[in-house]
């Protein structure tokens, strides 16, 4: 009885022990699974746009070519953007999910950065990547706790601001992985963000 009873109490700490295992591995995968940072994006229709935001655009945003409207996924936060031709620029302006604009940015050339903070993102990028191609570059306005019209404003009139940030699109070789990335750095070249960007899904088509 004695023998049965210990192997009773021995069985269960294994089942426990095992349950306990289980758990533990199941939230490290989530973990690091919600480490990894990607976006993807895919064109919709005007009436799929958030209305509110329609409006802004319509209300804000004169002279405006070629307007054509996003939805994006990073991670798990769905936002929208609309991208335009302004003034022989190519511009976009990103809203999150209550049409509020979080950012405003436009294309932009190597030499339209100054020296010394396109050499401290060169610099991060030949030390980060075995090889690399940049794809596009975009200077950015972020919205937070600023003004609207001042920001568009901003943005329009391509004002060098301490608070500007840059968007460099990247396909970048790690190992024997060669994927896209967008990095975004600071005014003065000093990295912020780093994030995979899935290929673009344009299986919602649209016009």
């Amino acid at each position: 009885m004695i023998k049965n009873e210990c192997y009773r109490k021995y069985s269960d700490m294994n089942l426990k022990s095992v349950f306990l295992f289980v758990f533990i591995l199941a939230f490290s995968t989530a973990s690091l699974l919600a480490q990894v940072r990607s976006e993807r994006e895919h064109r919709i229709r005007k009436s799929q746009f958030p209305e509110k935001a329609v409006l802004t655009l319509e209300e804000k945003v004169e002279d405006a070519r070629q307007m054509r409207f996003y939805k994006e996924i990073d991670s798990n936060v769905v936002s929208y953007k609309a991208k335009f031709k302004k003034d022989r620029l190519r511009y976009g302006i990103t809203f999150n999910s209550d049409s509020e604009v979080e950012v405003i940015e436009f294309e932009i050339k190597p030499v339209d950065i100054p020296n010394d903070s396109y050499t401290q993102t060169i610099a991060y990028l030949e030390g980060n990547f075995e090889k690399y191609r940049v794809q596009k570059i975009q200077q950015q306005y972020l919205t937070e706790d600023r003004d609207l019209d001042q920001s568009l404003k901003n943005a329009f009139q391509n004002l060098m601001l301490p608070s500007i940030t840059y968007k460099f699109t990247v396909k970048g070789k790690k190992g024997k992985a060669t994927e896209k990335y967008e990095t975004i750095f600071d005014a003065e070249g000093k990295l912020k963000l780093i994030k995979k960007a899935l290929p673009p899904n344009y299986d919602h088509v649209l016009y």
